[in-house]
């Protein structure tokens, strides 16, 4: 596995269409600084077909210290939850994993009978 960086996309993205490198890791931040305003307003993201950003709140708890054993109050936070889209879900897992509703149903015509009405 590579770890992937900003610097990394803005020179490939920068090659691929052309632009200036400072062009595109100026509009690269600016989308980031865009999700991460809209996720600070407790907003939920949807980019079709890609993924789903929203903000979830993780309940308060008590945890425990494995070395001490020590009970520790941990307090109700927020975090991101992102949903991958169908396309990425595609993409990432091959084509096996289409939605139900998509699924055809197949008709062998040779096991067909009088009955069925073709």
């Amino acid at each position: 596995m590579t770890t992937i960086t900003k610097k990394d996309l803005v020179d490939r993205i920068a090659e691929k269409s052309g632009n200036k490198r400072v062009v595109v890791k100026r509009v690269i931040q600016s989308f980031l600084d865009e999700i991460v305003a809209e996720l600070g307003e407790g907003n939920r993201l949807e980019f079709r077909d890609f993924g789903v950003f929203e903000i979830r709140a993780r309940a308060a708890r008590v945890a425990q210290n494995p070395k001490t054993m020590e009970k520790v109050f941990v307090p109700q936070k927020r975090t991101v939850k992102f949903k991958i889209g169908r396309l990425m879900k595609q993409r990432l897992f091959g084509n096996d994993e289409v939605p139900a509703a998509r699924h055809a149903r197949v008709v062998n015509p040779e096991s067909r009978t009088a009955n069925d009405g073709a």
